[in-house]
């Protein structure tokens, strides 16, 4: 295993997990830019911009975009968070510069007017998708009032009224200061040589321009509140509970994201074994999120009305014996 890392003069930092045992590489590109960096008239802006990203460039469509991942059998997607957005590709090695040619050319897409406006209603109903999930409605709920006005509490997806009131140039505007060089690290893994995934990341990147991109990351702490949501239709109560965990920057990073998944994964974690085996609730989980200053654990929990408060109880008794007796070997 072999880990590299250099920085092209325009700012692009390139970092990479070598292994010759591999059979295939991975490329990605990670952009430092997400809902916590948006104002409130582009909500969403970030999400809708990487959905743009897939419509087209100055040298392929869309449909040429898909089509020349797929001619070299490579996997490709992206997704859109609170900190950060990434896009990734991966395949066998002897494919990745067509496929990295592909990735790297969607870094710069073409953003047209008409594609905007087509994609503004693919949005608009993800949006309306997400709202008729009740876990999905209780976790922005949840998000929100524990980050209050601090811009962690903003929607990944914005409103239907911030992606309908939205313009094109509103989106330009936004990528030319957020997706500059300096703002963005591109990551390999996998089986390559190193000296030719810089003379690949050059090829394709070098030319890339922009100035340094900006966070204000001031350290949070929940604010404590309350927050219910009634909805007659749904069969069964939802709770999402945040409380405070360790920053990004913190080394406590490790062992939180450790304990959320002894507590709470989705399988074979103590809620798991407490609620989900026994049939007490359909879904009981703990998650850790790592913020820039502003890190949170997640508790969820949906069962039947009637049986949530006795749930609550046995979560809490849960966590009370993991701090009272810590964990085993």
């Amino acid at each position: 295993m072999q880990f590299q890392q250099t920085t092209l003069d325009n700012g692009l930092e390139i970092i990479a997990e070598l292994n010759d045992r591999a059979l295939s590489v991975a490329a990605g590109f990670l952009v430092k830019t997400g809902s916590r960096d948006e104002s409130s008239e582009l909500a969403g802006v970030s999400h809708f911009l990487e959905h743009m990203t897939f419509k087209g460039t100055a040298r392929r469509d869309a449909v040429a975009v898909n089509r020349d991942f797929d001619q070299v059998g490579a996997k490709h997607n992206a997704q859109t968070s609170e900190e950060d957005t990434f896009y990734h590709v991966t395949c066998l090695p002897e494919y990745l510069p067509p496929a990295f040619d592909v990735l790297a050319d969607i870094l710069r897409p073409s953003l047209r007017g008409e594609d905007f406006e087509t994609e503004k209603q693919v949005i608009i109903e993800e949006i309306r998708m997400y709202l008729d999930n009740p876990m999905s409605v209780a976790y922005e709920a949840a998000k929100s009032a524990h980050y209050g006005s601090h811009p962690l509490g903003n929607s990944i997806l914005g409103t239907v009224d911030s992606i309908k009131e939205m313009a094109a140039d509103q989106m330009r505007d936004y990528f030319a200061r957020r997706y500059s060089p300096s703002n963005i690290v591109l990551a390999f893994a996998g089986k390559a040589e190193w000296g030719a995934l810089v003379d690949l990341a050059k090829a394709h990147c070098a030319g890339w321009q922009g100035g340094r991109a900006t966070r204000e990351a001031v350290p949070h702490h929940g604010t404590g509140s309350f927050r219910t949501i009634l909805r007659a239709d749904d069969q069964q109560q939802t709770v999402v509970a945040v409380c405070d965990g360790p920053p990004l920057e913190s080394p406590d990073r490790y062992a939180a994201h450790l304990l959320a998944t002894i507590l709470g994964d989705h399988t074979g974690s103590r809620l798991y074994w407490t609620l989900i085996d026994p049939g007490l609730a359909d879904g009981a989980e703990l998650s850790y999120q790592d913020y820039n200053q502003a890190g949170a654990f997640f508790t969820f929990l949906s069962c039947e009305p009637d049986s949530t408060q006795a749930n609550l109880g046995r979560i809490a008794e849960v966590y009370k014996t993991a701090i009272a007796q810590g964990l085993t070997e």
